[in-house]
């Protein structure tokens, strides 16, 4: 029997299946479903679910994976978000083939399914009003009290969910609930609400046609069981809500019933992974949309430029376990790193520039000098760049003092431009300020590609062209949050108080080789002793670059989340 062995790390899912394909159940089908509500757009966390289901129905012959959007809420959802999903999952390698599916498909089996209930005594239709109904369920202590509707006849039930389905009744004045049992330890099986109304809205999939909207306890194990589902594969939270799944599924008249079964969600640092809240930053303008790249949306990791391969090994490494757990940021941040070391190519980029002016290279002239695209990837080929008597090198990368640990230039000393020269500083000119605002240098013409004899160069800088290098815009950002767990805020508090108030830094003034004016939307690059960056997917033009920055060179946080640690 194939199995996923050596396809991806096994996990106590993927354990299960095995076990229950050796003891051939299912006919031997291995099938799943990601079944997104469009309420929002997907996260990292909806990632870890995305590779999940899809990843298990790639590693097992034959097997299936569902696309299917819970869309039974239609007063928080719309198309923008079912095409948005759809893009997200492609986007990260995974195909649903002819397998896609709504929970309004299913709107008149479900309520078919409803009547079946009635018929058979085991769902009435109740008066009682939110409050009310809270009162009667009781609490974990106490039992819950039999709702004064709970023996309405089965001819009166079918009446009135009929006349709801109809649109007599108003918002809230009736619902269907299943008859199940009031003193239940678990309170999800105390006669749970299955359908309730819903006027005024048009929904994305079925406009006007329903009035009538079935709950996503009584909706997804009847959807799951439609479509031929074997594996429901949850986060923890729906643990207590299993006894219900099953026992809709057994108490209606459907052959397949597929197998629940829960995991522990992703919890990240620095972030935070509740659609409410993400929604609250978009709504309150803390960030520019679902597709910030500060945000942890799959939309806005993409446009900050992480690549699907990091992603998906970052769901990888993290596992699938029944422990909840915070992972850190810095899992994530080197995922990305990673690949790109390997894939990104280099390229020279200025951020603070200043000018430099070597006083005895020829006016005009102008010479290209080859640079390799990877140091450690012959493959990746090369390119040339323009050097000329005018440079920017980085503000940083320049003191009138400094010890001997400092590899940068410093007045009267030298360095190496990268792939150039070796050149000395011999004079800073500085404005009324005392601000530094040029260098007059001195290169050397033997050291293109060797090493000065009987001298010592401090380091290598990166530099610009000051003729040749293209003006852009350059935006630094970092985590959306200045604390591991922005929940954690003083009393009355909220978690917006722990928003990073230097999440995003735009420079306005960068000079970048030529060669990156001319990247493609989304192409990635590594600025040299910079980091990693793409060039925006939505602002960036021909006429006005944009930069992201999607990662640093080395994990600048590790040092000061070490120190709140101890």
């Amino acid at each position: 029997m194939t199995t996923s062995e050596n396809k991806t790390p096994t996990n106590f899912i993927r354990q299960i299946i095995d076990a229950d394909l050796e003891a051939g159940k299912n006919a031997g089908r291995v099938h799943t479903r990601f079944p997104p509500e469009p309420n929002g757009y997907l996260h990292i966390g909806h990632a870890k679910s995305i590779v999940l289901n899809f990843g298990i129905a790639q590693d097992y012959p034959g097997g299936q994976c569902n696309l299917r959007f819970d869309d039974t809420n239609p007063h928080k959802e719309n198309i923008e978000f079912v095409e948005s999903i759809q893009q997200d999952v492609r986007w990260l390698g995974f195909d649903w083939e002819d397998r896609l599916f709504y929970s309004s498909d299913y709107f008149q089996q479900l309520y078919d399914f409803a009547v079946e209930l009635i018929k058979a005594d085991k769902a009435y239709v109740c008066d009682l009003n939110a409050e009310q109904m809270r009162d009667y369920r009781g609490t974990l202590k106490e039992p819950g009290r039999p709702s004064p509707y709970r023996d309405r006849s089965v001819e009166e039930n079918l009446e009135l969910f009929a006349r709801m389905k109809a649109g007599e009744f108003a918002d809230g004045e009736r619902v269907l609930r299943a008859k199940i049992d009031m003193a239940s330890p678990n309170m999800n099986m105390r006669d749970p609400t299955l359908y309730r109304i819903r006027h005024g809205v048009v929904h994305h999939q079925t406009g006007e046609d329903w009035c009538l909207y079935p709950m996503y306890d009584f909706t997804h194990p009847i959807s799951d069981a439609l479509e031929g589902v074997t594996h429901s594969l949850c986060t923890l939270e729906f643990e207590d809500h299993r006894p219900l799944y099953d026992w809709v599924l057994n108490n209606i008249t459907i052959p397949c019933h597929p197998q629940q079964i829960e995991f522990s969600r992703l919890n990240l640092e620095f972030t935070v992974m509740s659609k409410r809240k993400l929604t609250q930053l978009v709504a309150e303008g803390h960030v520019e949309g679902w597709d910030d790249p500060r945000m942890p949306s799959i939309a806005g990791l993409r446009r900050r430029g992480y690549t699907a391969a990091s992603i998906r090994d970052f769901c990888h490494r993290i596992g699938v376990t029944k422990s909840d757990n915070k992972v850190e940021m810095g899992v994530l941040e080197n995922c990305i790193r990673e690949d790109l070391d390997k894939n990104a190519p280099r390229r020279l980029a200025v951020m603070h520039p200043l000018k430099l002016v070597l006083e005895n290279y020829p006016e005009g002239k102008s010479e290209e000098l080859e640079a390799a695209n990877h140091p450690k990837d012959e493959s990746m080929g090369s390119r040339t760049i323009r050097f000329t008597r005018e440079i920017y090198i980085d503000q940083a990368d320049f003191r009138e003092s400094a010890n001997k640990k400092y590899k940068r230039l410093v007045s009267g000393g030298e360095v190496r431009l990268r792939n150039a020269y070796v050149i000395k500083c011999e004079e800073v000119i500085k404005n009324n300020q005392g601000e530094i605002v040029e260098l007059r240098c001195s290169y050397d013409p033997e050291t293109l590609g060797k090493n000065p004899e009987g001298r010592k160069v401090r380091g290598v800088v990166h530099w610009v062209s000051a003729e040749y290098g293209v003006k852009a815009e350059v935006r630094l950002y970092d985590r959306l949050f200045s604390k591991a767990n922005p929940d954690q805020v003083e009393e009355g508090g909220v978690f917006t108080d722990s928003l990073n108030p230097d999440s995003l830094r735009t420079l306005t003034d960068c000079y970048i080789e030529p060669a990156l004016a001319k990247a493609a939307p989304g192409e990635r690059f590594q600025f040299e002793r910079e980091g990693y960056f793409c060039l925006d997917r939505q602002d960036a033009s021909a006429e006005r670059p944009v930069f992201n920055r999607i990662v640093t060179l080395r994990d600048s946080w590790a040092k000061i989340e070490q120190q709140g640690k101890t």
